[in-house]
Formats: structure tokens, C-alpha cells, sequence
């Protein structure tokens, strides 16, 4: 492999800002879709290039409407690589992160300084969006840029924050320049290599946009879109399900759904683990929410740049 992408190429995008001007972006990344024996994800595999795009699909739908989507390909870890030593799973890692860094970087040198942004990912695509707030984010002007990070199914914990105090939780529903994630469980499942017993993670429920434990009624989910596994919508299902967030792990522990009628895609995660889903079943809930968030930014804006005018 290359020691370096080149993210001039538009080979090398899903994604680059198509359509009308939205006035925002999303700079979206993609959550694992390699399940083959290899470290990380060739880019000059067509078939796996074709289900990294089939993976972007439900969260395309989320911000499509709020912004003009920039998603990169990049030489993701595949699945195998999270069973790996530590050691060498880190470098998998860190290959995947080369990419993203450098198609962000270039994804910013090709916008105005001021245009307003979103990150959004799912699972590793979490992972590389905590990494670019590490890293890019301590900036003051791009932090001001930022509406809202979406970083579902990855662990945002306390010591990674306390680390990095220019990244903050989300804690209402229309907070900005913050971090929005979850991860969900059904009750009683103790940990998985994902969320494992006796770890916490940073949590807000989509439901009703609380940070402690109240319970969130299903009546309160607007809408469900489940996908199959080509990336097209199967079904939706209003006031499909719950949550509530559990104190001891932070994690999002989902009602009214059994796990048998949930087919787990992921080896290692048991039936009760409903990763996959962190989009799914709360969906519409989450497309209202990005919108919320860009207008309580976009209204920010104005009464400073009033303020700012006096």
C-alpha cells in the first residue's frame, strides 16, 4: 500500500459536496465494512470500495438534508484487525487515521474559513472523528466552525475529555460544538469489546435528549428505518422502540425490541448487542436533531456577528 493518499484525487471520495449549497457540510466517515482477512482496506478493491458505500447509506440519510456530504474512502481496519494484539491493531488504526487526517486537511483547504461544519461517523468512523477533534480541534476558529459532532457506537470517555477539554458531551438537544453519542445494548447484557463491563462511557439518549437515566418511552421515537444489508430501506416502524441510558456503563440500553429479531452482523458481538442499529432505530429522531443543531448554531451566529457589529 501507499504510504500516502491523495486526496486531490476525486477517485479517492464518496462524496464531494454534490448537489446545492445546503449552507453547511458534513464531513462524513464510514464505520467498518471490510470483513476480509486483511489488516486494513485496499483502495483499489472495487468490491470492497462498493460495500464501503453500501455502509454510508443509512447515515447518508441523516445529514443529507443539513449539509453537503464529503466522505472519503480510506484504508479502513477491517473486522479482523480489532482481534489482533493491541500493538498491531493500533497500526491498523493509525494507517486508517493517515488517510483521514490528510482528506480532512485537504477537505478544509478547499472551503471558505468560516463555512459551518458537522463531523459525523459511525463505529470506526467514531473513532477517526475523535482523533481529528484530538488533533485539529484545539483551533479556536475551526472550533467556532463546528456545529455538532455525530460519533455513534464508540466510547467518548472521561479520560479522553478530561485530556482534550475542547471537546464537550452534548447535554440538551440543541447544544453546539459538541458531541453527540450512544452505543446500544438491550438490558442486562453486562459488556462487550465495544463497551466492556467495568468502563463508561459519555452518552446522550435520542429520545429525549437527557444524560441520566429517565427513561425514554417509545412513543417518543418518531421513526425507525431499518436497512438491509445492500444499504436500502427495508422498513419503518413508528414508536418502534425506547431507551434509557444505563448509569454503570453510560451505554444506551434500548426496550421493546427482542434480539432474536435482531440479525447481529458483527462476529464477536452477541445478539443482545445492537451496535449495528445505533442509527436505526432512532433515525428520525436524529435527521430532526442535526437540524435543530445547525439552526441553534446558525441563530449563535447572528447574535454574535450582531454583538460584534456594535
Amino acid at each position: 500500500m501507499s504510504p500516502i493518499t491523495d486526496y486531490r484525487d476525486p477517485d479517492n471520495w464518496v462524496y464531494f459536496g454534490e448537489g446545492p449549497d445546503k449552507g453547511a457540510d458534513v464531513f462524513l466517515i464510514a464505520p467498518t465494512s471490510d470483513f476480509t482477512d486483511g489488516r486494513n482496506m485496499s483502495l483499489d478493491d472495487e468490491e470492497q470500495k462498493g460495500f464501503f458505500r453500501i455502509s454510508l447509506e443509512m447515515e447518508r440519510g441523516i445529514y443529507e438534508d443539513v449539509g453537503n456530504l464529503y466522505s472519503p474512502y480510506y484504508r479502513q481496519a477491517t473486522i479482523p484487525a480489532y482481534f489482533l494484539e493491541p500493538s498491531e491493531r493500533d497500526r491498523c488504526l493509525e494507517l486508517a487515521y493517515s488517510d483521514i487526517i490528510a482528506a480532512f486537511d485537504h477537505f478544509l483547504s478547499t472551503r471558505p474559513p468560516d463555512r459551518p461544519l458537522f463531523l459525523a461517523g459511525f463505529s470506526q468512523g467514531s473513532d477517526m472523528c475523535y482523533r481529528l477533534l484530538k488533533d485539529r480541534f484545539g483551533d479556536v476558529d475551526l472550533r467556532e466552525r463546528l456545529i455538532a459532532v455525530y460519533a455513534l457506537g464508540w466510547q467518548l470517555t472521561e479520560d479522553f475529555v478530561s485530556e482534550n477539554p475542547w471537546i464537550v458531551p452534548a447535554q440538551s438537544s440543541d447544544d453546539v460544538g459538541v458531541v453527540v453519542t450512544f452505543d446500544c445494548e438491550a438490558p442486562g447484557l453486562k459488556g462487550t469489546f465495544l463497551n466492556p463491563e467495568g468502563t463508561w462511557s459519555y452518552s446522550i439518549n435520542p429520545l429525549n435528549w437527557k444524560t441520566d437515566g429517565t427513561v425514554a418511552d417509545r412513543s417518543l421515537n418518531i421513526r425507525s428505518r431499518m436497512y438491509d444489508l445492500l444499504g436500502n430501506p427495508k422498513e419503518e416502524i413508528p414508536n418502534h422502540c425506547g431507551c434509557y441510558i444505563e448509569p454503570e456503563r453510560g451505554v444506551l440500553k434500548v426496550t421493546d425490541v427482542d434480539p432474536e429479531d435482531i440479525e447481529q452482523l458483527i462476529p464477536g458481538l452477541p445478539k443482545e448487542c445492537f451496535h449495528v442499529q445505533d442509527y436505526q432505530f432512532f433515525f428520525y429522531n436524529l435527521k430532526r436533531n442535526v437540524m435543530d443543531r445547525k439552526a441553534a448554531y446558525l441563530g449563535k451566529r447572528r447574535i454574535r456577528s450582531w454583538i460584534r457589529s456594535l
